[in-house]
């Protein structure tokens, strides 16, 4: 069993409206505050090779990449690190400050406990004045991404020139905002893969999805069809996936890459063809 049949579960006890997104989104006088919390543990969560320095920027990373999904400004994280050795905790959090600190965030604290594996839950909370869901996308728009996709999967099957983007997403909040300001209408970050996302996003809409691969940019020293399949359906990007009409693009001072069109059918499609349903999922025991 996989995450998307225990989210069902989730749904069910928990309701739709703070779970079909990225973030709960909740009113606080005049603005909207967003929420998220994401929990990491070192076997199945951090690649081998990286470093604590490392580990902390990625349990801020995947936090912050959600409130930029919902195309608000981050505020503060809280970090509970399960922690195996004492050692090591300077390390880590130094790493979840620096993303902190390049996305406009505060390390805010949090909790310390002892753990067999070292295990971090990072918790974060935006502000905005409106926000961007995952649904809301409309048949004619366009599909855009903010950037190369697949490196982070590429780094893990060898490709060592991109390791850096596997042991240091970094979030795209600026990317986020201004996108909303330009009036998208629908986005979500890309953190599982791009079609495991647009399968996402499908749950949210009435709508489907049509993308072009040949659209998707290459990726540097591999293959074409490894690129491709990396960019289809390796996790780890932290980049952003929208909607929005085309009037809306170009945009000033930002550079995003259309892959394709919102259509009528509630389905996804890859170069005409129905997508599989992969990308990175958790996996349970029945």
């Amino acid at each position: 069993m996989d995450e998307r049949e225990l989210k069902k579960l989730v749904r069910e006890i928990v309701g739709n409206e703070h779970t079909l997104d990225d973030c709960a989104v909740l009113a606080c006088g005049a603005d909207l505050v967003v929420a998220t919390t994401d929990m990491l543990h070192e076997e199945t969560d951090f690649p081998a090779g990286m470093t604590d320095w490392q580990r902390g920027w990625m349990s801020a990373a995947v936090t912050l990449s959600d409130i930029a999904a919902m195309g608000a400004r981050p505020a503060i994280v809280l970090l509970a690190v399960g922690l195996d050795l004492s050692g090591r905790l300077r390390e880590i959090l130094e790493g979840a400050r620096a993303c902190c600190e390049r996305c406009g965030a505060i390390l805010a604290g949090g909790d310390l406990d002892s753990h067999r594996e070292l295990t971090m839950v990072s918790s974060g909370v935006g502000f905005a004045d409106r926000v961007v869901r995952r649904s809301g996308a409309e048949p004619g728009d366009l599909i855009g991404i903010t950037n190369i996709l697949g490196r982070a999967q590429a780094a893990l099957d060898g490709y060592r020139q991109y390791e850096k983007f596997l042991f240091e997403p970094v979030p795209r909040s600026e990317e986020g905002q201004n996108l909303k300001q330009a009036g998208v209408t629908a986005m979500m970050d890309i953190s599982d893969g791009l079609v495991a996302s647009l399968y996402d996003m499908l749950d949210a809409n009435e709508c489907g999805f049509s993308i072009e691969s040949s659209r998707l940019p290459r990726i540097g020293g591999v293959s074409p069809a490894a690129s491709r399949e990396y960019s289809l359906f390796g996790g780890g990007d932290f980049e952003l996936l929208f909607t929005t009409p085309p009037e809306t693009l170009p945009l000033p001072g930002l550079d995003v890459v259309v892959i394709g069109r919102v259509i009528e059918e509630h389905t996804i499609l890859v170069d005409g063809e129905v997508a599989p349903d992969r990308g990175y999922r958790h996996q349970w025991r029945v």
